[in-house]
């Protein structure tokens, strides 16, 4: 930062800690709630003789003596019938019944009604085991929303800081072309990039577009800006806030190649691009369970969830887990999608390669391939995941080709990885959509038959502006 400069605490960063202490609290509470449970307690166990007594026995005329003076092997038959149950199910083993023969007159009917005291207690235990588990997911939700919240604080606190005198020259430069500013705030991030937030209208009956407005600023500031996000062409006579973020030194361009199972045109594979503040872009592919439209629903439910939390501000980690979580309270069933997400930094070419299940990804570097696995599963199987990321920096002409697991399998048992690189070195094509096309071809020439499951085939390029 320039001589003059001072960092600026904001009140609303304290709010936003005394918000994440809450949620903190919360998901604590949520998890002391009670935890699932493995076996019965006594006091279970006695109401299932209740249960049993009261509908069988009372009407017995031994009543008296099998819960007076032989209370104890009453008990004790009791406790087999249960423990056998546990291991045979409800088909007892044959030394079990004859047991109860011996000793119960109304054997039949004692069973009968032990077994559906047994089945009612289970039920119950897995209702409240679901409520628990739901409990849990909850808690993770809040645990994780918490730890976003006060990385963003962080971020914010040490991002946020004043310069009147770069204020004044800003405010004095746009007041000669006819602009009226409210207030400004100045932003530096991690790598060192300015941004600014201009809150300001026009005088009178100055005209002013927005492009010669953020061409002042970039002048005042010393450094080559750009407008986030879509303005009007023409800034009006209502204060209007414009967000001038430090132009990045890289693009890049994506390509897409797919085709359903046995060449259908409906795919369970879906992709997006999102471009982030602070210079980030996020590449990501989903592959739902199986294939055709019930595999495309949960995808194409993967995705959007997954842009919607991104442009929210999550983290990409975080994301993820979020989604997850939904994904596992929100069904009985098992429904799975797999998460391959290559998140670019425009400003500095570093790529971090995020994998919840996901298939192979490859990066084309220097005339090398270089081949990246993972070995995390799917996101909706279970409530806590494991995430797989690895970081790579980029440069000028490089690639990144991601498949999905119908593209690797495709290709002989033992030899997917060395085939790929092979058809992906090979190739001299740099257009981005011409050589994701030309991947899928080579892998489908290899096969000679329909596509046995849905394949895609996402290719990023990446070059200096």
């Amino acid at each position: 930062m320039e001589e003059g400069q001072a960092l600026h605490t904001s009140p609303y960063v304290t709010q936003i800690e005394k918000f994440a202490d809450s949620l903190k609290q919360l998901s604590h509470t949520f998890l002391r709630m009670g935890e699932k449970k493995q076996s019965f307690t006594n006091e279970e166990i006695d109401n299932m003789f209740e249960q049993v007594k009261e509908k069988v026995c009372g009407q017995c005329e031994k009543c008296s003596w099998c819960w007076g003076e032989n209370f104890v092997h009453t008990y004790q038959m009791g406790y087999e019938i249960l423990s056998a149950v546990d291991t045979y199910g409800s088909e007892l083993n044959t030394e079990t019944k004859r047991k109860l023969k011996q000793c119960c007159i109304m054997a039949p009917r004692f069973l009968r009604e032990m077994l559906g005291a047994f089945h009612d207690a289970r039920k119950n235990m897995m209702w409240m085991n679901r409520m628990a588990q739901s409990r849990e997911g909850c808690a993770i939700q809040m645990d994780t929303f918490a730890d976003m919240i006060r990385l963003t604080a962080k971020e914010l606190e040490d991002s946020l800081f004043t310069d009147e005198r770069l204020e004044k020259r800003l405010m004095a430069a746009l007041k000669k072309k006819g602009v009226r500013v409210l207030y400004t705030n100045f932003f530096m991030n991690r790598e060192g990039k300015y941004e600014v937030h201009v809150t300001a209208r026009t005088m009178q009956d100055a005209h002013i577009t927005v492009k010669e407005m953020v061409r002042t600023i970039s002048e005042v500031m010393g450094r080559h800006l750009v407008p986030e996000g879509t303005y009007a062409q023409m800034l009006g006579r209502e204060y209007t806030t414009i967000v001038c973020l430090e132009g990045p030194a890289f693009s890049t361009l994506q390509g897409i190649a797919r085709i359903g199972k046995g060449g259908s045109q409906i795919s369970g594979d879906n992709f997006m691009t999102v471009d982030l503040p602070g210079g980030k872009q996020v590449v990501a592919l989903s592959d739902g369970m199986g294939s055709g439209e019930k595999a495309c629903r949960e995808s194409t439910l993967v995705v959007e969830l997954l842009e919607e939390l991104l442009e929210a501000g999550f983290p990409e980690k975080t994301a993820i887990q979020m989604i997850n979580t939904t994904l596992v309270m929100g069904r009985e069933e098992i429904h799975y999608s797999t998460v391959d997400m290559s998140v670019f930094d425009l400003y500095t070419g570093r790529c971090e390669l995020i994998k919840a299940g996901a298939s192979s990804t490859f990066i084309r570097q220097n005339g090398k391939v270089e081949h990246l696995s993972s070995t995390s599963l799917p996101i909706g199987v279970l409530h806590q995941i494991e995430i797989d990321s690895v970081e790579r920096r980029l440069y000028d002409g490089d690639f990144v080709i991601m498949v999905t697991d119908g593209v690797m399998d495709a290709l002989p048992v033992g030899e997917q990885d060395i085939l790929l690189e092979t058809i992906i070195q090979g190739t001299l094509l740099v257009n981005p959509k011409e050589m994701a096309h030309h991947i899928l071809e080579q892998v489908m020439n290899w096969t000679g038959k329909p596509p046995e499951d849905d394949m895609t085939v996402l290719v990023t390029g990446i070059w200096e502006k």
